[in-house]
């Protein structure tokens, strides 16, 4: 019987999937993907200052360090008060598994690949230029930005396309790496201790912690489920 599009999608999903996992759990296989561990970081600064941007903040800049960690500041009064603080808050873990679900979505269809692929690579450069602000995070950014250009521009379209479904695995997936994160009161970032992003929305919300890290790890999981429906329903 012959394979359908959808199914040969999901099938290269799972393996990509099952490998990281297996990486994680070595060395050397984290070593590979600290790269991508870098992304996920860059997608979750820029998920808490695309979303202080979208309720009338301002973004001021972000950083990424080498160990992993990141910061992004923002100031300004926001529309919904504390609800939007809390939503900038909790905008930065759900980052990395949107955009992973942006681009398993893109990947179903070839002729959605090459845009999505020169989307990402502006969305990097002009982070690049406009918001961050640390030594590592600014070549480290615009490495990423010059190479998914130019796979956009010289891949094939088969290439471009498991080079989405790559980046959208591994996005997705960074929130099995975070779920400590999650259920943290604090965290260290650039030697210095400061509330977690849950700990933020405990402070404008008043559940506790750890139940807002509960809802973001669902909300994550539902996300993926729902990507990975439409992708490949549409493949």
């Amino acid at each position: 019987m012959k394979m359908t599009s959808g199914n040969k999608l999901l099938l290269v999903i799972i393996a990509i999937s099952i490998v990281t996992v297996a990486m994680w759990q070595t060395d050397i296989g984290r070593l590979i993907l600290y790269p991508f561990t870098v992304l996920g970081t860059w997608f979750h600064e820029m998920g808490h200052g695309l979303m202080a941007l979208i309720l009338g903040g301002s973004f001021i800049d972000l950083e990424i360090n080498s160990n992993g960690s990141g910061l992004a500041r923002w100031s300004g009064s926001l529309f919904l008060g504390d609800f939007g603080k809390a939503a900038v808050a909790g905008a930065g873990p759900m980052g990395p598994t949107i955009a992973g679900a942006i681009c398993i979505i893109a990947s179903a269809k070839e002729k959605w690949t090459k845009v999505a692929l020169y989307i990402l690579s502006a969305v990097l450069f002009i982070s690049a230029i406009y918001w961050v602000r640390s030594w590592f995070g600014i070549p480290v950014v615009i490495g990423f930005g010059i190479l998914t250009s130019f796979i956009a521009l010289k891949g094939n379209r088969q290439f471009q396309r498991y080079t989405l479904i790559f980046l959208g695995v591994q996005s997705c997936l960074s929130v099995y790496l975070s779920i400590d994160y999650l259920m943290m009161s604090h965290g260290t970032v650039g030697g210095e201790t400061m509330n977690s992003d849950t700990a933020v929305m405990e402070q404008y919300l008043f559940l506790p912690n750890y139940i807002w890290g509960g809802f973001i790890i669902l909300g994550s999981i539902l996300t993926i489920w729902k990507s990975l429906s439409y992708a490949l329903k549409k493949a």
